[in-house]
């Protein structure tokens, strides 16, 4: 059994994480490595040091490996009621020992917990700044590492970057508009899937609209092709250029592409809906729940 932990500043919540992620860990993980584990955490209460917490992130991959954390379906209906849009069963084991060890590190003021994972981010290496991007919507204080999920946003490390933005709720809950749309232009730019950006629907707005479209005009202008996806986030701003994209995808798009292109309109503005009617076929697959932005995106992430 691993050690039961008693954070001074957790809430409810944090400590429910923690249960959380120690049941799932005691099904997985074997004997040799429960053993370390119990013993960095006891070793954490003894001495809540930075060092501490620095050694058992460090020693992490090497003493429970990396395989995917293995949750049931029951596991991640429980994931998502304590903590909505949680989504741990895109993690590996030692993703969840990291963010075990950041939940269980007790501090008796705010700012030294804040200060010991900023360090953790200055030094981490590739797959400890993964883990603790995956971490931020679980961990205490999360509002307070805003700017530094933003500042992530400028790596040139794809996988770095898709730990903010995909599958991660901490985007759609704390990013301002400006950071939000930086985002979702530079999945596209480094052809991230957009289907598996949380509040991709529930955040567009007027400028990120205008942005995408701006997108789609360059990669057309370079006889590029334009992930369908993009339409998805224009929201009711399908008005003027935006419309008129929209009807240029409808006449000479791919099926797929028209497909999105249906979406879009079926989600927009009152033109775009006369427009949906110009493609009865699609119009109708959409009214009848045949065509949906999920189904599309098993396909077309």
């Amino acid at each position: 059994m691993i050690a039961t932990i008693q954070h001074p500043t957790e809430t409810s919540k944090t400590s429910n994480i923690i249960n959380y992620l120690q049941n799932c860990l005691e099904k997985q993980l074997h004997q040799s490595a429960l053993t370390w584990l119990n013993w960095t955490i006891e070793k954490l209460l003894d001495n809540p040091s930075s060092h501490s917490l620095f050694i058992g992130f460090s020693q992490t991959p090497r003493q429970v490996g990396k395989a995917n954390l293995s949750l049931s379906q029951e596991a991640i209906s429980t994931a998502r009621q304590l903590r909505p849009g949680w989504m741990p069963e895109y993690w590996t084991v030692d993703q969840a020992v990291r963010t075990l060890l950041l939940l269980n590190f007790q501090t008796d003021e705010p700012q030294e917990y804040l200060a010991s994972v900023e360090k953790l981010f200055s030094a981490a290496d590739v797959a400890e700044q993964i883990a603790l991007y995956q971490s931020l919507p679980v961990l205490p204080y999360p509002q307070q590492f805003k700017a530094r999920a933003i500042e992530g946003l400028r790596t040139n490390m794809v996988t770095v970057f898709n730990a903010i933005a995909l599958h991660n709720p901490y985007p759609k809950d704390y990013f301002q508009e400006a950071a939000w749309n930086q985002m979702v232009l530079k999945a596209l730019f480094v052809e991230s899937h957009l289907s598996q950006i949380q509040g991709l629907d529930s955040r567009v707005n007027a400028k990120l609209a205008k942005m995408l479209s701006d997108y789609a005009h360059e990669r057309w202008s370079a006889g590029r092709g334009v992930n369908p996806q993009l339409w998805r986030a224009m929201g009711s701003f399908t008005e003027g250029q935006i419309l008129a994209d929209l009807e240029k995808v409808l006449r000479e798009g791919e099926t797929f592409e028209q497909q999105a292109a249906a979406l879009a309109c079926f989600g927009g503005s009152a033109e775009a809906q006369t427009l949906l009617d110009k493609v009865p076929t699609l119009k109708q697959a959409i009214e009848q729940g045949q065509l949906t932005w999920d189904s599309f995106s098993q396909t077309h992430l």
